[in-house]
């Protein structure tokens, strides 16, 4: 199992300085998020030669990993100069991973087209969210066998607001997908939107299961919806948040003792948000609570 942080509260730091902090923080992986310098959001990566050099002389330099790269492109937008872009977006981003001897890679369902043009899942309608999902399916034809033959598996995660924000069907599209490099991400501070068993989800998805995101969160339905009051009464905003374990409703018990029973074995990321200004104390409680529930419950 690989233990991993995702940087981004940190990502005011140079990609050089880095695997230093997290090394700092305890930790031996990065899950590389979306940053200006790298994988920039939505946009071609910012990427070459001397940079790839720097960087991976850093990461040894500290004896950091990257556990995962996280490109964020809108491969599921109905706007087909949209999706084309990302599609080319992608392939850089794959190179770059072959170029720094990453293995895996991983990203979400999509929210569709840019916000200027709409959205996917809670502005409109349903005829919206089967294009989006039509054009997933595109990019997912040009993509997978790329991924297949540079060796790279793929993670995906539904999110709120993508064109498919629960467990299923999800899991089923991965499924369908049908390649062993396709896999699927259970980001916990989600767990409210996928459903609201975590025990019998985590169930659900084992057999495609590779990469979990930790961090809390409250449950946003509970409290006949008034959990997280938002004005005004009636706004059709929802909320979700990524918090340090043990400050929000998320089963952490229930969810370490069932990933170890179906015998997980893949990337376990920090991925804390809500605390920039104190991101080195969330850094290093995460990494110390993750590592007493893994050795509470992985015996």
């Amino acid at each position: 199992m690989k233990i991993a942080l995702d940087p981004f509260m940190h990502r005011h730091l140079s990609l050089e300085a880095l695997p230093s902090k997290v090394v700092e923080l305890g930790y031996d992986w990065i899950e590389l998020s979306p940053r200006g310098d790298f994988l920039e959001w939505f946009k071609a990566p910012r990427v070459f030669p001397d940079r790839v050099k720097t960087f991976r002389k850093a990461l040894s330099d500290a004896n950091v990993g990257i556990a995962s790269l996280l490109p964020m492109y809108r491969w599921a937008s109905n706007d087909e100069d949209e999706r084309r872009a990302a599609v080319r977006h992608w392939k850089r981003a794959i190179e770059i991973a072959v170029e720094m001897g990453v293995d895996t890679m991983n990203s979400e369902f999509g929210r569709g087209p840019h916000p200027d043009k709409g959205g996917c899942y809670s502005c409109h309608g349903e005829s919206v969210i089967e294009s989006c999902e039509d054009a997933w399916w595109r990019s997912m034809e040009e993509l997978v066998p790329l991924f297949e033959k540079e060796g790279i598996q793929l993670n995906i995660e539904p999110h709120p607001e993508d064109w498919v924000e629960t467990l299923q069907p999800s899991v089923d599209l991965i499924r369908t997908v049908n390649s062993k490099n396709v896999r699927f991400l259970y980001c916990t501070p989600h767990t409210y939107y996928f459903g609201d068993d975590t025990v019998a989800m985590l169930r659900e998805c084992a057999d495609v299961l590779a990469h979990v995101h930790i961090a809390d969160t409250f449950n946003h339905k509970a409290s006949s919806g008034l959990r997280y009051i938002i004005n005004p009464p009636g706004s059709s905003a929802r909320v979700h948040q990524h918090l340090n374990i043990g400050e929000g409703e998320v089963p952490w018990d229930d969810f370490y003792r069932t990933l170890a029973e179906i015998g997980f074995d893949g990337i376990m990321t920090a991925c804390v948000f809500a605390w920039e200004e104190k991101a080195d104390q969330s850094g290093k409680f995460m990494r110390s609570e993750m590592q007493r529930l893994v050795d509470t419950y992985f015996k």
